[in-house]
């Protein structure tokens, strides 16, 4: 029988964040302290989306009514990446990211912290955007995660396929 093993990713899920971008859209066009500022939020393809308002405090202040939403969904704010608002004609635009995948340079440090902080036995290897980690026993797994919970690695992390 394989050893038992789980895999640390970085996803957030798409339906949520659609749902936060809407509410933020919804609540930009009632609250009336953003009437007449032409305050909009929107995607920019795949993974990015744009915040645009006529004041630079008004774009400010619309990326913290989307970071609200996010939170409230359940989206962690380490997923999303605020570009600061840059004058663009005659408004301003403030294009985020949706962050999701595990970089190989955080991978390895997510590595080498197991490798240090981690029990014996449990070895950690990069696969592509995500991180399998295997050990003799499930207890030391839990102490692993445990761990990776407790440290801060500027990404959101999620453990699934625990076997």
């Amino acid at each position: 029988m394989a050893d038992p093993s789980f895999d640390v990713v970085s996803k957030v899920d798409r339906q949520e964040v659609d749902n936060a971008l809407n509410q933020a859209g919804k609540e930009l066009g009632n609250r009336f302290d953003f009437r007449g500022t032409n305050a909009q939020i929107s995607w920019a393809g795949e993974e990015a989306v744009v915040i645009q308002a006529d004041t630079e405090e008004r774009c400010k202040a619309a990326i913290e009514v989307f970071k609200e939403k996010l939170i409230k969904r359940g989206v962690s704010l380490k997923a999303f990446d605020a570009g600061e608002p840059a004058a663009s004609g005659k408004v301003y635009k403030a294009t985020g990211k949706i962050l999701e995948g595990i970089a190989t340079d955080k991978a390895k440090q997510i590595s080498k912290a197991i490798r240090d902080e981690g029990p014996k036995g449990v070895q950690a290897q990069i696969q592509g955007d995500q991180l399998r980690v295997t050990g003799k026993k499930k207890d030391h797994l839990q102490d692993v995660i445990a761990m990776l919970k407790n440290k801060d690695f500027d990404i959101a992390l999620q453990f699934t396929n625990y076997r």
